[in-house]
């Protein structure tokens, strides 16, 4: 099972007299995982390292830390838990002793992975998106039936004769979703999945 987390959690210690602040947060995309790390990085630290894992796209940064010893150990993190769409951000604030290569991928690593332990978490399901055009004699009763689908919507376009519809559902429930909504309809809607 795999796992993404419900909202944003954070998590702070002291090692040896520097301070580490983890941030993680739940994300769809890379565009919204870059905008946390720029959001949450504090100019006044020391070091902002980074990791996210969004399906099979990941990306790490070391930030100024002996390279392998802080990005790579936060991913390692994430996958180990088995987590996905997650971005986790490890602050460190320098206290004057230094830790060694070893000690920092304990530090960023250890902390990094209390966080996410700490952290409330939900399953991934995984989707697929159709697409279909409802008129709108139908549109209240399919507005109100989607939410009992699992169809989150994610856009809804009018024009002259109803509104144009993009929903994702989870893959197993792709044939029963586009049955009922023909059922419903008395065969006016025909959803079909949408290509990206």
């Amino acid at each position: 099972m795999v796992e993404t987390l419900v909202g944003r959690a954070d998590f702070e210690k002291e090692i040896k007299k520097s301070r580490f602040l983890a941030m993680a947060l739940p994300v769809e995309t890379e565009e919204a995982a870059m905008a946390f790390i720029r959001d949450v990085s504090y100019p006044d630290a020391t070091h902002n390292c980074w990791a996210w894992k969004i399906g099979n796209r990941y990306r790490s940064d070391d930030a100024g830390e002996p390279g392998g010893t802080a990005g790579r150990p936060i991913l390692q993190v994430i996958e180990a838990q088995g987590l996905d769409k997650v971005v986790v951000v490890v602050t460190r604030w320098f206290g004057g002793v230094k830790l060694g290569a070893g000690g920092l991928v304990r530090a960023y690593g250890g902390t990094a992975a209390e966080c996410l332990r700490l952290a409330e978490r939900v399953e991934v399901i995984e989707r697929t998106r159709l697409k279909f055009h409802c008129p709108f004699s139908d549109l209240a009763l399919v507005g109100s039936r989607l939410p009992a689908l699992d169809a989150v919507v994610e856009s809804e376009e009018f024009d002259a004769t109803g509104a144009a519809y993009v929903v994702a559902v989870p893959v197993q429930q792709v044939e029963d979703v586009t049955h009922r909504l023909a059922d419903m309809t008395s065969g006016r809607i025909m959803a079909t999945e949408k290509e990206d």
